[in-house]
């Protein structure tokens, strides 16, 4: 047990913790229960959780349209392989893959959010037009996660500066963040361009305006 709201799942004696070969490497995969909300959060780890370095971590949350179906409307799938792309060549590193589709909102609310960006809405205001927040992440439960796994000090995979900062005020010391700029294309380069306009994410106009 971790924490009265998360813990590694187990059942019949049993825990949700294995090995898990890759062809990014040979990584271990265990599964966290979320007893507020329900839900299964994964940490997918690499290696040992403490270096002379800050230990790579990708706080990454569920895109079943980018990360399964390699939708380019976003940059959620290139920015989860390339970051166990990096885990793997450093070798060690954490993947926190939290079940929090669509920015919190869920797959349902995110496609209806998608219609109405297919209508001219950008993806804050299609958020908004739909009665939810333009970010409804937690991540609490990463912070927790981060610590359950023995991690102690944090370079994070993000271009989010927001991120790390509601990471640190739930406990997790953040103490390098390291861009993580790929996968901008021309079906997405409006979306990735609010995401910089509207909620402040660090991508140099540079980077924003190439094909990568």
């Amino acid at each position: 047990m971790v924490s009265d709201e998360i813990s590694i799942m187990e059942k019949g004696g049993v825990p949700a913790d294995a090995k898990l070969p890759t062809n990014q490497g040979d990584f271990r995969i265990r599964v966290f229960h979320d007893s507020t909300s329900g839900l299964d959060h994964v940490a997918l780890t690499l290696g040992e959780m403490e270096g002379p370095n800050p230990v790579l971590v990708r706080v990454h949350s569920e895109c079943l349209t980018g990360d399964a179906f390699g939708s380019l409307r976003c940059d959620c799938g290139p920015q989860l392989n390339a970051a166990i792309r990096q885990i793997q060549e450093v070798g060690w590193g954490c993947i926190v893959y939290l079940r929090q589709e669509g920015r919190g909102i869920g797959l349902h609310a995110k496609i209806q959010a998608y219609n109405l960006q297919d209508k001219g809405a950008d993806t804050v205001e299609a958020n908004l037009l739909l009665g939810h927040p333009a970010d409804a992440r937690d991540y609490g439960i990463a912070s927790k996660i981060i610590k359950a796994v023995g991690i102690h000090n944090v370079c994070l995979l993000t271009n989010n500066p927001d991120k790390v900062k509601q990471l640190s005020l739930n406990g997790t010391n953040v103490s390098e963040r390291m861009p993580l700029i790929v996968g901008i294309s021309d079906e997405n380069r409006e979306y990735m361009t609010i995401k910089v306009d509207k909620m402040g994410h660090d991508i140099p106009d540079g980077e924003l305006n190439s094909r990568l």
